[in-house]
């Protein structure tokens, strides 16, 4: 199975499957001389763990990282950075009436059309458990951008019900299991929920990443647009079916001059803009903006709803998927949304210095 990396000059590789004895990735390309231990990695991985509600899978996993390379002294070497996670409560028997069926919306059937192998203990690699390793890569991501860059991201829509955005906080997003910005839609999405769980069923959501204090110049035209490169990463996440940047798909409701992002020179000498409707990036590249980028999570497949399926001798079957899975997937993306935003700035952060070392880091104009 080959495509198991991405990122040009910081670049990650993840290994191990859902039920194997760990997870783990590769880091390579990350700059020597920053200060990085376990401690600067856990908190993130903290956030995406399974089991810390009843709105999630309740599978136990501590999800602790090691370090195995890449760091001595407590900064980077400038080697690749090798990440493990442990997998401590695998409970493979859950999917021992799928190694003859596939499991409807799952990728069961692909893989078995195109590998003729598949390891069908909670998905193999196709799991969602491989995104830890992911988040672990964006701990990483983020010192290579710096503490000017913050990224931040929120639920903002779950089955179709959208927060209310004259009431975001921010600070909301900590304070319930939802990752949720709007106190009042977290309570209504907690009773739906419930629901939803005790019926068997499940629900997809949206999840909006903002990241902001990036340069102008991240990103480059045509073939390596940032807007792009961040859109594949994010597509590149389990359940994920749709990506856009700034007002995306409602772009195309608007006037050319409701679009605009009309520009003036502010009192200190910089390029200020008016409305950020491209989501901080201009053909290809960061306007300085703050990076607004939303995706779309469907519903998770695993419901105990029965499905119309087929099995691997070509047989109609009705199939229950059974184990423990999370009712709105869509929830601990959140942090996986984070940290593919974060490993592709810093990915494009590395590569526009290398290109244009004496670049500006803010949109001031050269005086005439």
């Amino acid at each position: 199975m080959s495509h198991n990396s991405f990122g040009h000059l910081f670049r990650v590789t993840s290994w191990g499957e859902s039920h194997g004895p760990a997870i783990g990735g590769v880091v390579d390309g990350c700059p020597p001389g920053l200060p990085l231990t376990e401690a600067d990695i856990q908190p993130f991985l903290d956030r995406r763990r399974p089991g810390q509600s009843k709105f999630v899978t309740q599978r136990q996993e501590a999800d602790q990282v090691r370090i195995l390379s890449g760091i001595f002294e407590g900064v980077t070497t400038g080697t690749p950075i090798s990440l493990m996670i442990e997998n401590t409560d695998q409970r493979s028997r859950d999917y021992g009436e799928i190694a003859e069926s596939f499991r409807p919306g799952h990728a069961d059937l692909t893989y078995h059309l195109k590998y003729g192998v598949r390891d069908y203990r909670g998905g193999g690699r196709s799991s969602a458990r491989e995104t830890a390793v992911r988040v672990a890569a964006g701990a990483v991501a983020r010192r290579v951008l710096g503490a000017a860059v913050r990224i931040r991201g929120a639920l903002v829509a779950m089955g179709g019900d959208t927060v209310d955005r004259a009431t975001w906080d921010w600070a909301a997003v900590e304070e319930n299991p939802f990752f949720c910005p709007d106190r009042a839609t977290a309570a209504r999405w907690e009773e739906r929920l419930l629901a939803l769980r005790k019926s068997g069923s499940s629900v997809g959501a949206v999840v909006e990443v903002v990241a902001e204090g990036l340069p102008p110049g991240l990103g480059a035209p045509l073939y390596g647009k940032l807007d792009a490169e961040i859109a594949a990463a994010l597509m590149s996440i389990n359940a994920v079916k749709g990506v856009e940047i700034g007002d995306g798909f409602a772009s195309a409701a608007l006037t050319g001059e409701e679009n605009a992002d009309e520009m003036r020179i502010a009192p200190d000498g910089t390029v200020e803009f008016l409305a950020n409707h491209a989501g901080g990036i201009l053909g290809g590249i960061s306007t300085g903006q703050p990076l607004v980028v939303r995706f779309a999570v469907k519903p998770t497949s695993s419901i105990l709803v029965p499905r119309r399926t087929v099995d691997r001798h070509g047989l109609d079957r009705e199939l229950v998927t059974k184990g423990r899975h999370d009712p709105c997937v869509g929830i601990r993306a959140v942090p996986v949304g984070e940290a593919m935003v974060a490993c592709a700035l810093a990915d494009a952060l590395l590569r526009h210095r290398a290109q244009v070392p004496d670049a500006p880091l803010s949109t001031r104009l050269p005086r005439n």
